[in-house]
């Protein structure tokens, strides 16, 4: 679905990705590794906000070097930023549509849409009156995840989504990532700092550290990887 070839990033003169290549399938894939590692540099790339020097991104097919960032949205790619970016004097409802709303092939799926996120959330249901500003640092990270649902994406792409919550609301939410997984024809990808809860959820994991794949292996056999146990799970 997803092909990164040989991809290297930079912003101004600073290197940041060095040669990565990675594939992501119908599966649920996370990329770990310190904050400074270019996580993020990855995915402002795949979703065209920085232009790579070298290398290309392949989805379903089609490159993405320089093809514009809502083109991107609407050939099936939603994103969640690590910092929510919701409309905060929107309501929930409000901002549930707005992830809809100029996706072409979401609209007409947009009634059914909404049940199925208020099936995984149903306490932004509950709150759909409510400005999205007054909802607790959980309820915003679900309202968030929601509203890319909404577009009904090919591919889920997050940034450290369990960025500001408490420990029972990371349990949680990773549990309800495995559940769209499992209800949703989807890929999804994860950029992520805690890596015990992710692997949870995911099927296979890329390490990446100083811009470069240092690791990648299954879920299960990174849990088991005496560099991860010592690096990324403190055990």
């Amino acid at each position: 679905m997803l092909s990164i070839k040989n991809l290297d990033a930079f912003y101004g003169k600073l290197h940041v990705l060095w040669d990565i290549s990675l594939d992501i399938g119908n599966e649920s894939v996370g990329i770990f590794g310190p904050n400074g590692a270019g996580k993020t540099t990855l995915i402002n790339c795949i979703i065209g906000l920085v232009k790579p020097a070298n290398g290309d991104i392949q989805f379903e097919g089609q490159s993405l070097i320089n093809v514009d960032t809502y083109r991107i949205a609407r050939a099936g790619i939603s994103v969640v930023p690590q910092e929510r970016e919701l409309f905060p004097l929107m309501t929930v409802a409000e901002n549930l549509e707005a992830g809809a709303a100029y996706i072409r092939s979401a609209l007409p799926k947009k009634k059914e849409r909404l049940e199925f996120v208020f099936n995984i959330f149903p306490v932004l249901k509950l709150k759909s009156m409510l400005y999205a500003a007054i909802l607790s640092g959980g309820e915003q990270r679900m309202l968030a995840i929601a509203r890319a649902l909404m577009a009904s994406p090919r591919l889920l792409i997050l940034d450290e989504p369990s960025t500001g919550l408490q420990p029972s609301l990371t349990t949680d939410l990773f549990l309800r990532l495995k559940q769209i997984r499992q209800s949703e024809n989807i890929a999804v990808l994860i950029a992520e700092q805690n890596v015990r809860q992710c692997l949870k959820a995911i099927d296979r994991g890329y390490v990446i550290e100083n811009g470069r794949i240092a690791l990648q292996d299954s879920a299960e056999a990174l849990k088991d990887n005496d560099y991860v146990r010592r690096s990324y799970l403190g055990l």
